[in-house]
C-alpha cells in the first residue's frame, strides 16, 4: 500500500469551526478513497508521540498544546501517489502561502491552526497511519 496511503488529520481549529464535512467533500472530491476514520481526541502522551521528530524545536510545545486543544478526526487516505496529491489539495502550511481553493486557503487560520495535517512521505505515511490504525480499522 506504500505510495497510495497518506494520514491527515483534521485539526481542532477545524473541528471547532463545524469544518469536518466540508474538508471530507474536498478529499473525496479530489478522489481520495477513506480507508480508515475516527473521530477521537489525543492525549498530551498521544501529541508528544505523534509529533516526537519535532521535539526541542520552538514550537513543539505550542504545537502538542493545540494538538490537545479538541477534538480532532484522525484518516487514512488512499490515491495514486497519495503523499504528493494530498499535499497540493491541502496547500502549504502557511495560509497565506496556500494556493486558491486548496484546503488551508480556505480553512486555515495560522501556521499552527492550519485546519490539516498531511504526511510528509510515503514513509511517514506509513507510520502515521499505524499510529492512528489497526490492521482490522483499515478498508
Amino acid at each position: 500500500m506504500s505510495g497510495n496511503i497518506t494520514l491527515t488529520m483534521i485539526k481542532p481549529d477545524a473541528v471547532r469551526k463545524n469544518q469536518i464535512g466540508p474538508i471530507l467533500k474536498m478529499m473525496n472530491e479530489a478522489g481520495f478513497r477513506i480507508r480508515g476514520m475516527k473521530y477521537t481526541r489525543l492525549s498530551k502522551e498521544q501529541a508528544e508521540a505523534f509529533y516526537a521528530v519535532h521535539r526541542g524545536k520552538p514550537f513543539y510545545e505550542s504545537l502538542v498544546e493545540f494538538m490537545t486543544s479538541g477534538p480532532i478526526v484522525a484518516a487514512m487516505l488512499e490515491k495514486e501517489d497519495a503523499v504528493t496529491a494530498f499535499r497540493e489539495l491541502i496547500g502549504a502550511t502557511n495560509p497565506a502561502n496556500a494556493a486558491p481553493g486548496t484546503i488551508r486557503a480556505l480553512f486555515a487560520e495560522s501556521v499552527q491552526n492550519n485546519a490539516v495535517h498531511g504526511s510528509d512521505s510515503d514513509e511517514n505515511a506509513v507510520i502515521e497511519s499505524d499510529f492512528f490504525f489497526s490492521k482490522v480499522e483499515r478498508f
